[in-house]
């Protein structure tokens, strides 16, 4: 091969790399390479365990309540009420409490319901109160594991001994789900009483005071 040969060679394999330089660069700012993972917003949220595990409750929201007007009576009437759920963060997040407020054709609710975390046995207490009762009923406990909260007691219904079931899932930062359901039969069977869906409307300031 002859030095012109050869220096024409060299210019061609420089253009090329300098045409495929030049593709990479005009690609779009967004644009998504194989070896990237998904972005996070697409995935659930995912509820921390153990003293923060309420953390994402903390704020004021709205709350759309579904309720079975009489649990374990073979009753299927529903009842909507709808209003807000206030939650603050008391003791460095080791203990909060949530104010809840709702409405509707079937009358109002008023009630406060106590969170503490056990350091010892790493679970939360519930501790709910109907202002209308004016008394607190049975804990609740359990513990948030892989982003779902769930949590048992022992109650009474009309006088008879129930065990109850409290469940708290999320879609997304600002949706969240609770479901509640009473069991008759010692846990083999549940009933859902409770379904409620808050969405947030607005998160403390996260800015130092």
């Amino acid at each position: 091969m002859t030095m012109t040969a050869r220096i024409a060679r060299l210019f061609r394999v420089a253009t090329t790399l300098c045409g495929l330089i030049a593709a990479l660069s005009v690609l779009p700012a967004n644009a998504q390479r194989p070896s990237e993972p998904a972005a996070a917003g697409e995935r659930k949220p995912s509820l921390p365990d153990g003293p923060g595990g309420f953390d994402f409750e903390i704020g004021r929201w709205n709350s759309v309540v579904k309720r079975l007007k009489r649990p374990l009576s073979g009753s299927h009437e529903w009842v909507e009420l709808s209003g807000t759920t206030v939650v603050r963060k008391l003791l460095d997040g080791r203990a909060n409490i949530a104010e809840l407020d709702i409405a509707g054709p079937s009358g109002r609710i008023q009630g406060v319901s106590l969170r503490l975390y056990d350091a010892q046995s790493r679970q939360w207490s519930i501790h709910y109160a109907n202002i209308a009762a004016g008394a607190l009923t049975a804990p609740m406990l359990g513990d948030f594991r892989h982003g779902r909260g769930e949590f048992h007691g022992d109650d009474n219904l009309d006088g008879r001994p129930i065990k109850v079931r409290f469940v708290i899932e999320c879609d997304r930062r600002e949706s969240c789900r609770f479901e509640q359901a009473f069991s008759a039969d010692a846990g083999k069977t549940w009933e859902l009483n409770w379904l409620a869906t808050d969405t947030l409307i607005e998160a403390p300031d996260p800015s130092p005071r």
